[in-house]
């Protein structure tokens, strides 16, 4: 089985986020970097586990910069057979998605997975544009995964209960919650991490359609407003007057 596990780069939850150039770039001052936690905790995990049981390879793929070599060799420590690196700076994740396609048309790969979504732009894209790109199935958001053969039975949460698929290889699947139980890398996975395939290729000519125009910051929230339970008026007035529905 061959298998490749789309990785991305993202702030860490706990970082302050801001802007700089009117608004036009992101601030990465004092910004503490992670292994986007949806690629690594249920894709790569997962990945990992089915290659395991089945025999084959992992490969990471990642579209960055040198920043990014770090959070890929975490994942070569996790249990990932190799990796690459596609050496650009990207703005939008169709550029990401064609990067990736482009390398992936020829490798023949069995699964492509990638995590639901990134925790900082959240956009759930690159799934389903790389399968496009690629004229492969795309599931989105499966939480169970299991392989035989040739076929794989997938679960989806729905609205009031779980779908599930039957679907042949090759195909694209991103990975939700419940999909695996996230791995800490031993000491063995980071010392073999050191001397795994990573190789960095240059990116394929194409234009970077998306480009950011201008990012803002929401409205900070306000602070709660503790009512009596005696003064129900009250109440009534600021739910009619000063709540809103978000």
């Amino acid at each position: 089985m061959k298998i490749l596990v789309c990785v991305s780069k993202t702030p860490d939850t706990t970082s302050k986020i801001s802007f700089t150039a009117d608004g036009t770039k992101f601030n990465d001052a004092g910004i503490t970097y992670i292994m986007n936690p949806y690629d690594e905790w249920y894709a790569l995990v997962r990945a990992c586990e089915l290659v395991e049981k089945n025999g084959g390879t992992v490969t990471l793929i990642n579209v960055g910069g040198p920043q990014n070599d770090q959070t890929i060799r975490k994942g070569l420590a996790i249990g990932a057979t190799d990796a690459v690196r596609i050496d650009a700076d990207p703005n939008s994740s169709l550029f990401i998605a064609k990067q990736i396609a482009e390398y992936a048309k020829e490798q023949h790969y069995d699964i492509i997975f990638c995590g639901k979504e990134s925790i900082d732009y959240n956009g759930s894209e690159v799934g389903g544009m790389v399968a496009e790109f690629l004229d492969l199935p795309f599931i989105s958001f499966a939480s169970k995964l299991e392989i035989t053969g040739s076929t794989a039975t997938l679960n989806r949460d729905i609205e009031g209960g779980v779908e599930i698929l039957e679907v042949e290889t090759p195909f694209v699947v991103s990975a939700a919650k419940d999909m695996a139980e996230q791995r800490i890398p031993n000491m063995m996975g980071i010392m073999k991490a050191k001397s795994k395939p990573f190789v960095v290729v240059p990116p394929v000519d194409f234009p970077d359609l998306a480009v950011p125009v201008k990012y803002v910051l929401p409205k900070e929230k306000t602070g709660v407003r503790l009512v009596s339970p005696d003064n129900m008026e009250e109440l009534v007035r600021l739910l009619h007057e000063e709540a809103k529905v978000i």
